[in-house]
């Protein structure tokens, strides 16, 4: 804390003359709470020591911090308050820095119409005011403090913000900067987002996520508290609450090595970063949003790996991995996956680019963004801002000669027409829609315009899909479930003979309650010629459903069944993911 509010002048004979003594110090002698003489021998020892003079002052007990208080408040007309009667939990824990907090002794009380309420003992130091003003751009407005409870309340939150940080990361946890692929340079990155333990909280974050299996991570602020979550098997689990005074440099250090803006807090932001676990580089895909007590943060695993599974892994009965391939293999024609947000449809769709990418193929996928990056495959991220729509990279790729095209998502009519004629003229297309079941796809894209004969004569397998999580190996035992229950979840009266029986979960030290890892739930419809004359005489869903059910092809909710007959996984996971 700065000692003076101006500078000291030339001394004469050795001495400080009244006028370079501390207004605070000027105050107190002039209340007469304080000798001259005494005031300038503390001051001298202030400088000596480089301490704030009211420090040395309220420690050698000239003054009493209660008297201390009484005089400058009424020196400079400001308002006093005791912090006894404080509720330190509910004071805002974000807007300064708890480490300026501690250096300066100053405590952020409210906020209120664009000027920030300060508690202080000493309102003279107008070096701190305007520190606080550049980091917090509101003017500030002085609440007078007993010094002795200022102190020790900054310096208690100032070690607990530590303490937990400290608990969070643990002392095995060893920071390696060059962990951090392609890292950005020391002039894009403040110090203030550089502070090592939140450096090391987040690189722990990121660690324990993959190491877990976790999908994304989702950091969120709220008034009192901050939570983050792993997404592990299609679930979140809350795995750390750390301080919420954290919450804007974590935020700040995110954005820079994700090459956001940091100044920017107020519209959504998108952006990538690296991190280096082992022989690994695993891709991050970074997105912000601003929220009511900051911004949330949530940040999506992209492992490589997860596309060159294979087709065996992801879950496909041997009848439906068949139709999938014969479908993929055909010369031209439109494969379409559907299924909500987090379904796998993306794994899914790489699959099939994997299988289909060789030498002698010519691939070009749009993404909205591309997610993993697979060499030998032509990877376009539309950018709307910029004119590059999924229309605007269909119609280039039509001049690129390709054989196989992969579309992120049909959005629009626009995009569904370019994509059909393509599918029409000897490409194979591959892409995705949000509806519930296949039989729906088929009538949503009728109403978006497209026209029945076009559907027809393109569409030629639609396969729609869930992610149910998959039975622990390990712990997984056989379950009593009446045979009432079964019939009612869709089971028919001869498949309950008694070969097999349902499995539940349990939990153990090798799995998530009793779950580890998702199996995917599938079907798969390939489009035959009844189907193509239901459509071509505007049929409806139902009438479609009808027609694959007579073909063999299973709804999800059959397809999930069979799932629990194999022990893969339990009738509630798929009761939860299928409707019907």
């Amino acid at each position: 804390m700065a000692t003076s509010d101006r500078p000291l002048s030339a001394s004469p004979a050795g001495t400080v003359p009244p006028t370079t003594l501390p207004g605070l110090a000027r105050a107190l002698i002039a209340a007469g709470k304080l000798q001259h003489g005494t005031a300038d021998e503390i001051y001298k020892k202030a400088l000596t020591s480089r301490s704030s003079f009211i420090a040395e002052l309220t420690g050698s007990g000239a003054v009493s911090a209660a008297d201390l208080a009484h005089v400058v408040s009424s020196a400079f007309s400001a308002p006093l308050l005791d912090l006894a009667t404080v509720d330190v939990q509910r004071l805002p824990k974000d807007l300064l820095d708890a480490k300026f907090a501690k250096d300066h002794k100053v405590l952020a009380l409210a906020k209120r119409a664009g000027r920030l309420i300060v508690a202080t003992a000493d309102p003279t130091d107008q070096q701190v005011a305007d520190k606080i003003k550049f980091a917090t751009q509101m003017g500030v407005d002085w609440i007078i403090v007993e010094y002795d409870k200022l102190s020790k309340l900054v310096d208690a939150q100032a070690e607990s913000v530590s303490k937990a940080m400290d608990t969070i990361i643990g002392d095995d946890f060893e920071f390696e900067e060059d962990q951090v692929a392609d890292p950005v340079s020391n002039e894009e990155a403040p110090t203030d987002v550089e502070d090592a333990p939140v450096v090391r909280f987040l690189q722990k974050m990121l660690i324990d996520a993959y190491s877990m299996g976790a999908s994304d991570l989702h950091f969120e602020p709220f008034e009192f508290t901050y939570r983050v979550r792993f997404r592990v098997d299609g679930e979140l689990r809350e795995i750390a609450s750390p301080p919420v005074a954290i919450k804007d440099k974590l935020a700040s250090r995110i954005k820079v090595i994700s090459r956001m803006d940091i100044s920017e807090k107020r519209v959504p932001q998108d952006g990538r970063m690296k991190l280096k676990i082992g022989k690994n580089v695993i891709d991050f895909r970074v997105s912000t949003l601003p929220v009511l007590f900051g911004e949330k943060i949530v940040i999506r695993i992209l492992d490589p790996s997860s596309a060159r599974l294979g087709i065996e892994a992801l879950g496909y009965e041997p009848e439906e991995k068949a139709r999938l391939l014969n479908a993929v293999h055909r010369p031209y024609g439109m494969v379409l996956v559907t299924g909500p947000t987090g379904s796998g449809k993306t794994v899914s769709l790489y699959t099939c680019l994997n299988i289909l990418n060789k030498p002698g193929i010519n691939i070009s996928t749009a993404e909205d963004p591309s997610e993993i990056n697979l060499p030998g495959v032509n990877q376009v991220n539309v950018n709307d801002k910029a004119g590059l729509t999924f229309a605007a990279a269909l119609k280039s790729f039509l001049r690129q000669d390709p054989d196989v095209i992969m579309v992120g998502e049909i959005r629009d009519l626009e995009t569904a027409d370019i994509a059909i004629k393509a599918a029409q003229t000897g490409h194979m297309v591959l892409s995705t829609l949000h509806t519930n079941d296949a039989p729906t796809t088929l009538t949503r894209m009728l109403n978006m315009g497209i026209a029945p004969f076009n559907i027809a004569s393109s569409v030629i397998l639609i396969t729609a899909q869930r992610l149910a999580r998959r039975l622990c190996k390990v712990c997984k035992e056989p379950m009593d479930i009446p045979a009432k229950a079964l019939l009612e979840a869709g089971y028919k009266e001869d498949e309950l003979d008694g070969s097999w029986v349902p499995y539940k979960p349990v939990g153990c030290a090798a799995c998530n309650g009793g779950y580890k890892g998702r199996v995917g739930i599938y079907q798969v419809m390939p489009i035959t010629e009844d189907m193509q004359r239901i459509i071509l005489r505007g049929g409806s869903a139902m009438e479609i459903a009808a027609q694959a059910t007579k073909e063999g092809v299973r709804t999800l909710r059959q397809s999930g069944l069979h799932k629990v007959k194999q022990g893969v996984t339990s009738l509630e996971e798929v009761l939860g993911c299928t409707n019907e």
